[in-house]
């Protein structure tokens, strides 16, 4: 004698009213998402953290970690702050740092000044 359940026999029970199984009307179409169904199963992202560390640093600008430590030690490097014995970047640095190399050609004036080595001799 076998005393099993039959889940057949049982009622289901469904919840019209959530945002799963919301029947389309004429103002929502059955393929858009419910307003705030989304909202509230997707985790909220973190703000962008205001200072970074080397390695956070380095990924951000797509250099070497390496390449920020030695410009710390002989300088042309973005501004750095110490905490303790922890060095962090400021995010505001980092961009001013970037945009301070921007230039348009080689030959840009600004790009020779900055680059002595760019300059060819003239023969």
């Amino acid at each position: 004698m076998s005393h099993s359940t039959d889940l057949s026999r049982q009622p289901r029970r469904i919840d019209l009213d959530s945002s799963l199984h919301r029947k389309a009307g004429p103002t929502a179409h059955a393929m858009r998402p419910v307003e705030g169904a989304i909202e509230a199963q997707a985790p909220q992202a973190c703000p962008t953290p205001r200072y970074l560390t080397n390695n956070e640093a380095a990924a951000f600008l797509r250099l070497s970690p390496r390449t920020l430590e030695k410009q710390r030690v002989i300088g042309g490097g973005p501004r750095f702050h110490k905490f303790g014995r922890r060095v962090m970047y400021a995010l505001t640095d980092l961009e001013a740092w970037a945009a301070d190399r921007s230039f348009e050609t080689t030959f840009d004036p600004e790009y020779l000044d900055r680059h002595p080595g760019a300059q060819r001799d003239e023969q």
